[in-house]
């Protein structure tokens, strides 16, 4: 699986030095879920552009209520991970198939204490299920796109919450996409403001 190359050019008429969201929603989970800001794009000035990769790849880790990070692990669509109690302290490993071949698992198999499971694409957090009790579990299932949007005074990394997600309504699709550029417009100051908008240029299909 290749790596989707995209690059975000500000066309808009924004003189606020906007931050510009891209993120992915866990299908997975309930409608409320907060989301994590994956990338969060800053001082992108008008005409300016930021090139990323969106990779097709991603990993898992757990952490304790201990503190302790596990190492994260590659993570495949249909796969079961769980959080276990070892002779040398807690360890997340593959454990077996998913109850779907659409989503990736993570289960507290503690004997005692919460967990909360992480996604990472890029080695940045995609998305987070947290305080999982023993025996809980998380799911997560993403289709094939992102959600973008413009934010103030978020950090990368961050859980989003409702109010903040209700803002952001463009999702653009990547299926089958091996290149793009996303374009931002709209903006600007006063009453002749509009609203921004993104849209997908220059398309390269893989």
């Amino acid at each position: 699986m290749m790596d989707i190359e995209l690059n975000f050019i500000n066309k808009s008429n924004d003189a606020n030095n906007s931050q510009v969201v891209i993120f992915q929603k866990n299908v997975a989970a309930n409608f409320n879920e907060p989301a994590v800001a994956w990338l969060v794009v800053q001082h992108c000035g008008q005409g300016d552009n930021h090139p990323f990769a969106f990779p097709a790849s991603m990993t898992t880790s757990a952490s304790d209520s201990y503190g302790n990070y596990t190492p994260q692990h590659p993570a495949e669509h249909g796969q079961l991970f769980s959080m276990n109690e070892t002779t040398s302290g807690h360890s997340l490993q593959l454990s077996g198939t998913s109850s779907s071949p659409t989503d990736v698992e993570v289960v507290n198999a503690l004997p005692m204490g919460a967990i909360n499971a992480n996604i990472y694409k890029a080695r940045k957090l995609l998305a987070t299920k947290t305080s999982l009790a023993p025996q809980q579990k998380a799911v997560f299932q993403f289709n094939p796109s992102i959600w973008i949007g413009v934010v103030s005074e978020i950090e990368q990394g961050e859980v989003m919450n409702s109010a903040i997600l209700s803002s952001m309504n463009t999702e653009l699709s990547l299926l089958g996409i091996a290149s793009a550029d996303i374009v931002m417009t709209g903006g600007g100051p006063g009453p002749e403001s509009t609203p921004f908008e993104f849209t997908l240029e220059n398309i390269v299909m893989a």
